[in-house]
């Protein structure tokens, strides 16, 4: 069975001059198949697909964006022996919103959104609003104990990010009731 040792510089080397990067792989055995997991996810702009600081949040992946890196993961395991005669199942994917925020990048994609996040001895929620090789900032609200406002956090200083999951977000909400005003107009004559 191949290892994810063995796939990932395969992998990076194919998915080198698409917009996409890998983001993790992973290979179990099932049966007498191995099932290949590939997590591929936008790669950003700017010096080594990095960015040094945005307050703009990246476009997540789409459906068509998922097949083209399929097909590029598929043919590199294709033309290659690393995988040898054994059958294998390949899952490619984009990272979900439960996926951890561990690296300034993760945390620069998700600009925009609520986020936990937590360090030794300590917990800060919300609004992500800049982010930076180093440094995040979150737009906390206020609260019986203390006021709201700008928070800036250290990567180095958490150690673990998530994205909280909202249902009601009020600034969507209000977007949408706008929009939604000007499209219930009509004429009278």
């Amino acid at each position: 069975m191949a290892t994810p040792d063995r796939l990932k510089p395969l992998l990076e080397a194919a998915l080198q001059s698409s917009p996409f990067l890998l983001e993790d792989l992973t290979v179990t055995a099932a049966g007498r198949r191995s099932v290949v997991r590939v997590i591929v996810d936008r790669a950003l702009a700017g010096n080594g697909g990095e960015v040094a600081d945005t307050t703009e949040p990246s476009a997540p992946l789409s459906l068509d964006d998922v097949a083209d890196a399929t097909r590029l993961v598929s043919t590199a395991l294709d033309d290659d022996d690393v995988m040898g005669e054994a059958p294998y199942t390949l899952e490619v994917s984009s990272p979900g919103v439960s996926r951890p925020l561990t690296l300034p990048r993760h945390f620069r994609r998700n600009i925009g959104r609520l986020v936990a996040a937590v360090g030794p001895g300590s917990s800060t929620t919300g609004r992500l609003v800049r982010a930076g090789e180093d440094l995040f900032v979150l737009d906390v609200p206020a609260t019986k104990k203390e006021p709201g406002g700008e928070v800036t956090l250290r990567h180095a200083d958490i150690t673990r990010g998530e994205v909280q999951i909202e249902f009601n977000r009020a600034d969507l909400q209000d977007n949408l009731s706008d929009s939604d005003d000007s499209s219930d107009q009509t004429e009278e004559n």
